[in-house]
């Protein structure tokens, strides 16, 4: 009988270190760099992502290109998802990019938002004149050489012949949501972002849109660092592609990519 119960207990001691080895002895601390404008969804991924993998997810949220830099040094990230293909495509002319793991992920729109509740709707094009609607006051933007919302917002300006009264009147952001931020306190009256972060702040107030065309597409790739592959790394991009993390996208404004 003794002996039974010594085998029994052997058993469940060997199916027990077994179910350790295969989840908690694997599981990994695994950090994601991911553009400031993902914010919310992000909140969102991590807290699935873990339920899901039993790994722990660290987010590391800013502007894609103080990312891709910190990357580019040496910051210890296993996934960079980017607001711009440019900042990817510089960390895979360094070798930086796992090779085959660079996808596009996510598609956005730019937007002219305000601070009052009550500003008028614009059509946005050539004929709007923004300069005489700021009057003295300034219009809050990303960094115009650096941040892609900044880009995108530049290059829609440009292309609609609106920068050269504008440009000198922009307050710049280290990033997209401080540009948000920016509005939504009422420091600027109009400030241009992406249509999500918009959705995620309640103070502001969408006034119009920017046509697709006035600006390159907003895109959004993803990609495993070289270096830091490993489970960790495989199961985030595997989440990210997958239909959790398309809701939560989606929730957020995205339009997610189809690969």
């Amino acid at each position: 009988m003794r002996f039974d119960v010594l085998r029994s207990s052997i058993l469940s001691l060997a199916v027990g270190l077994a179910a350790l080895g295969s989840s908690g002895a694997r599981a990994e601390t695994v950090t994601v760099f991911a553009a400031a404008s993902l914010t919310n969804a992000m909140a969102e991924i991590e807290t699935g992502f873990e339920a899901a993998t039993g790994h722990d997810l660290a987010v590391s949220l800013a502007g894609s290109s103080a990312l891709a830099r910190q990357i580019q040094q040496g910051a210890p990230a296993d996934v960079f998802v980017s607001a711009n293909p440019g900042w990817m495509d510089a960390l895979e002319a360094d070798g930086l990019i796992a090779q085959g793991t660079r996808r596009d992920l996510l598609r956005n729109s730019l937007v002219l938002i305000a601070h009052d509740a009550a500003a008028i709707p614009v059509e946005i094009g050539p004929e709007m004149d923004l300069a005489a609607m700021l009057g003295d006051d300034r219009l809050a933007m990303a960094l115009v050489e650096a941040v892609p919302a900044g880009i995108y917002g530049k290059a829609a300006l440009e292309s609609l012949g609106q920068w050269a009264a504008v440009g000198p009147r922009v307050a710049q952001a280290d990033n997209v949501r401080a540009a948000l931020a920016l509005v939504a306190v009422g420091e600027a009256p109009y400030g241009i972002v992406y249509a999500t972060d918009a959705v995620a702040e309640e103070r502001v107030t969408v006034i119009g849109t920017f046509p697709a065309d006035s600006h390159p597409p907003i895109l959004y790739p993803v990609a495993g660092i070289a270096g830091r592959e490993g489970a960790g790394q495989s199961a985030l991009l595997d989440y990210l592609h997958g239909t959790e993390s398309r809701a939560a996208f989606e929730r957020q404004g995205f339009a997610v990519i189809a690969n």
